[in-house]
């Protein structure tokens, strides 16, 4: 029997975190669950395949041995290549929540842009919701609580405390334009 597209993405991750790093894999646990859940919205099957895959491996750029650069996203979606895993899973990895800006941050945009192509649709702006509504333990949080989870966490002076504060209207508005297509199909946001 082939697995498919998600069951390998969460079998990646388990193997990568589960052990290693078990509180970022009870984010990580809630974040994939979230993401089935929020995958009806999206009419493509492919699309929903590809969102869960990518919420499921979001974060496997932590995992020691993994983290080449200190750049989680760059690091897991650089491995997911490596692993040949699906391109487009990679290249949501490599940007999701905002990216981009904390690349900017760690002098590492130009590396991110040339190696992984940014999308911009429902299927990254479901992403980063799943994403920036789950706390660390896998509670649900609403979007400018969970930023402020965040900054509470690294400080006032963190690198990630800067590039959350730069993001924050980005990200945002990626939830919002979810819990919108959320509504829109019957759905309440979570």
């Amino acid at each position: 029997m082939v697995a498919t597209l998600t069951d390998q993405a969460r079998h990646l991750a388990e193997q990568q975190l589960a052990t290693a790093l078990p509180r970022r894999w009870s984010h990580v646990q809630a974040v994939g669950m979230k993401a089935e859940a929020v995958a009806s919205i999206l009419a493509d099957k492919q699309d929903c395949d590809v969102l869960i895959a990518a919420a499921w491996l979001h974060d496997v750029g932590y995992a020691p041995g993994l983290a080449t650069t200190g750049f989680h996203p760059l690091d897991g979606a650089r491995w997911l290549r490596h692993v040949r895993f699906d391109d487009r899973v990679a290249a949501l990895v490599a940007h999701h929540s905002c990216a981009q800006l904390e690349a900017d941050e760690r002098g590492l945009r130009s590396d991110l842009d040339a190696e992984f192509d940014r999308e911009q649709s429902a299927v990254a702006d479901a992403l980063w919701y799943v994403d920036m509504t789950t706390g660390p333990d896998g509670q649900d949080y609403e979007v400018t609580a969970r930023l402020d989870e965040v900054r509470s966490r690294y400080g006032p002076d963190h690198i990630v405390t800067r590039f959350i504060d730069r993001a924050e209207p980005d990200i945002v508005a990626a939830v919002r334009r979810t819990e919108d297509r959320l509504k829109a199909a019957g759905n309440q946001p979570m």
